[in-house]
């Protein structure tokens, strides 16, 4: 019958032969640790780092398999070991710079074999009697997995808690200095680029996305990031973008162009559905950064005013008139009812003549173009086109710009502009066409 390795173990001469061993490794301690070093970056390239972080690797190398031999040789309780500063400021480093934790977790895997190696050829090489290198190979693997596993336990703390306090920290350096940024004074556009780990000096587009309802979700954050990831990557933009939330509904971003000087706000077309968007123009360096996030804000101004009917995103270009004069709800309305007349009334039926118009309008006055947009019989196009100018009271010629850019702001803006109205029978003439 086997003999009972915890028996084997316990012994006395077991625990020397171990701590000589032990101490036969220490004397070749620079060599254990060369070995173990350059194991994990062979076997982990993500390791490879620039020279202060090698080094600081290095060092947690050799702490770890320096405290490893110092609890075989003299008989240390695990209980009271702690990790090594290097190995814990190593860990550190590590998650500052988003390197994953598995990375980390995987060098003390390669690191526990690589020792594991030199300790057990020592260990053949001191002890003859197949029964004690057996149990001394049982007592080693212990001490070494047990000092793994808990450096590891201590390592994933270390590095959590270095990655949370960095995030925090990073996110409030970016937020200033965006604050800076859009504040308009000078700026060190270096310094700004590696805060924001965001080139400034090619084009950009500013973005505002929001949900409607903030408790619909646990974590609505999350969800607006990953709705811009989504446009950049439908945008193809050649970066990450800048995110910044604002509050847990809503939050601000920068979309990377490159040198691409145009944007097609169609990328937000997919991806949730909840998730709403407003675009500035591309816009090129600091003070085109600054330009299209005011641009964003003004066009998500327009969204918010529109209501439910708005589209879900919004570009600037499209609103930039009526962007600008909700700078007063109360002249914008009076100027609309003005402008409109008996065309402002806020009812289906004038509400089908003022889109009518509007195409008419935006298509150079054809009416074959604006039956085919609206897809409407040619005859329903005049018919409507008709009882519109009816509604003016004047013809379309003598203001035809402002009765455009009112019609654009009725379009948008709904109720909120229009003169409400009675109910209005529908003219069955109309229908006929």
């Amino acid at each position: 019958m086997c003999k009972n390795p915890q028996v084997e173990i316990s012994r006395p001469t077991v625990a020397e032969l171990m701590a000589d061993v032990a101490a036969a490794v220490a004397r070749r301690g620079a060599a254990v640790s060369e070995d173990v070093y350059e194991a994990i970056l062979q076997d982990i390239p993500q390791l490879s780092d620039d020279k202060p972080v090698l080094t600081l690797l290095a060092s947690s190398v050799d702490s770890n398999v320096d405290t490893c031999l110092q609890i075989m040789q003299h008989r240390i309780d695990l209980a009271a070991v702690r990790a090594p500063a290097a190995a814990t400021e190593y860990a550190r480093r590590l998650a500052q710079r988003g390197t994953p934790l598995t990375a980390l977790l995987r060098a003390y895997r390669v690191g526990h074999v690589c020792f594991s190696d030199w300790m057990l050829k020592e260990l053949a090489r001191q002890a003859g009697d197949a029964e004690m290198i057996s149990a001394a190979t049982l007592s080693m693997s212990r001490v070494v997995a047990g000092y793994i596993d808990q450096t590891s336990e201590e390592m994933v703390v270390a590095y959590a808690q270095a990655r949370e306090n960095w995030l925090r920290n990073r996110s409030a350096a970016r937020a200033a200095r965006i604050r800076v940024l859009l504040a308009g004074g000078r700026i060190d556009a270096g310094a700004a680029e590696a805060t924001l780990g965001y080139r400034l000096r090619q084009y950009h587009v500013g973005l505002v996305c929001w949900v409607g309802d903030a408790a619909s979700a646990a974590d609505e954050i999350n969800r607006l990031e990953q709705a811009i990831g989504h446009v950049a990557g439908k945008a193809a933009c050649p970066g990450e973008p800048v995110f910044l939330p604002r509050d847990e509904s809503s939050a601000w971003a920068w979309l990377p162009l490159g040198v691409q000087d145009t944007f097609d706000p169609a990328a937000a077309a997919e991806g949730d559905a909840d998730v709403r968007f407003a675009f500035g123009d591309a816009a090129k360096g600091a003070a085109g950064f600054r330009l299209t996030h005011r641009q964003a804000l003004a066009a998500q101004a327009v969204a918010l005013a529109a209501g439910s009917h708005a589209p879900r995103a919004v570009a600037f270009g499209e609103v930039a008139p009526i962007a600008m004069m909700l700078g007063s709800a109360e002249l914008l309305r009076s100027w609309v009812l003005g402008t409109l007349a008996g065309l402002a009334a806020d009812d289906e039926h004038h509400g089908g003549l003022r889109e009518t118009l509007l195409v008419f309008l935006q298509t150079g006055g054809s009416y074959k173009t604006t039956a085919e947009q609206l897809m409407l019989h040619k005859n329903t196009v005049q018919y409507r086109i008709r009882k519109a100018k009816e509604s003016l009271g004047r013809p379309v010629g003598e203001n035809r710009h402002e009765v455009e850019l009112a019609l654009r702001a009725s379009h948008w803006l709904g109720s909120s502009v229009l003169q409400p109205a009675a109910g209005h029978a529908h003219d069955p003439r109309e229908r006929a066409h």
